[in-house]
């Protein structure tokens, strides 16, 4: 897992608003509602609904809590090694589609495990997975397991055991925390985090989402996160906002997802902006692209409207990938090459109606996938 793309049998087409890399998407939040229902009928499980419409009312969210309910109902149909080694290679397709050159791909192992299905297979689904997706697409796929934060710290020191377990050889570079912030402070999770950090894998929290700035501090001072996934809500507190751009911590943000989840009431609010003008390096991502109707190039759409450049969105990312050092190398070649003022006209070209469509979607108070 650790060679770089220059070796890979192909290579990710040129896109029009330019490579990108994602360092934030949840693999079973990729699944498109078509897919979940074959993966439901395979394995013999239940969902809400059995058609595609049926399970695209049901992401019309209130709330954070709203979708995690829906996200934990949904995902719950993968049960197979199959099922995972697909949802990455899938989700490697669509996303190379859009111009991904290196994706950190989440996935929440404890769900499945404690419904039955052998840590192994999840692990070794997800990491072949990833080899397929460079070989068939050229895109490097890194796995970081998230910890939900609703775990007593022991199940998930045994979440940061498992990922500890396959750093060697199953493509396991970083521990995530995500899961409800409110009430479920990170600090609970340190050893966990210390169990990880031993086996030489990176702190990569989500924070800042839902909760404040004390989310953010605390998964910096208890967890050493060497990144923050979200960390919008960093914003508020100058001196925290100070202490990103000197320490370099590189937030992975969802613009779409933030709307979704009414993290923010619409998009020409969010604080990526106010952010990226306080020096904060900034990485872009889908969050869970087929239950937030959104996708790479609707994201930098959205960004360029929000007054973000596309070179600096993929230099935060190359600065944050936790990747081996030939990679980044690879990936500074990439950059490199690109006609970034050729992206930035087809990201602002493209910004108008991508946030017209999403502003007025969140605007007609059911938050609805359209």
């Amino acid at each position: 897992m650790s060679e770089p793309a220059t070796r890979s049998g192909a290579r990710p087409a040129a896109h029009p608003t330019g490579p990108k890399i994602e360092l934030h998407v949840h693999l079973e939040g990729t699944v498109r509602p078509a897919t979940l229902l074959a993966m439901a009928r395979r394995n013999g499980e239940a969902l809400p609904s059995n058609t595609v419409e049926g399970l695209a009312e049901l992401y019309r969210f209130r709330d954070f809590n709203h979708f995690l309910q829906v996200w934990i109902m949904t995902t719950n149909v993968m049960r197979t090694e199959a099922d995972f080694r697909q949802v990455v290679v899938e989700y490697a397709a669509e996303a190379a589609a859009h111009g991904a050159v290196y994706v950190e791909g989440i996935f929440s192992p404890w769900y499945r495990v404690h419904r039955g299905v052998r840590v192994e297979e999840i692990f070794h689904g997800y990491a072949d997975g990833a080899l397929e997706a460079r070989e068939r697409f050229g895109v490097e796929v890194r796995l970081t397991p998230d910890i939900d934060r609703v775990l007593p710290p022991e199940q998930a020191a045994e979440v940061a055991g498992w990922a500890a377990r396959f750093a060697d050889d199953g493509g396991i570079v970083g521990l995530g925390l995500g899961g409800p912030e409110v009430g479920h402070p990170p600090e609970p999770y340190a050893p966990a985090f210390a169990l990880a950090a031993d086996a030489g894998l990176a702190a990569v929290p989500h924070a800042g989402e839902t909760a404040g700035p004390e989310s953010v501090r605390g998964a910096l001072d208890a967890l050493g996160a060497r990144r923050i996934r979200h960390g919008i809500r960093a914003g508020e507190d100058p001196a925290l906002v100070r202490r990103l751009v000197d320490e370099g911590i590189v937030l992975d943000v969802c613009p779409v997802s933030n709307l979704r989840i009414r993290s923010v009431p619409t998009l020409t609010a969010h604080p990526l902006a106010a952010l990226r003008a306080a020096g904060v390096a900034c990485s872009l991502a889908t969050d869970d692209p087929a239950m937030f109707g959104t996708d790479l190039a609707t994201e930098h759409a959205v960004a360029a409207g929000l007054g973000a450049h596309a070179r600096d969105l993929y230099a935060a990312g190359v600065a944050g990938a936790l990747c081996d050092e030939a990679t980044r190398a690879e990936l500074r070649r990439i950059g490199a090459d690109t006609d970034w003022d050729a992206a930035e006209r087809a990201a602002h070209a493209a910004a108008p109606a991508a946030l017209a469509r999403l502003d007025v979607t969140a605007l007609d108070g059911e938050g609805s996938l359209r």
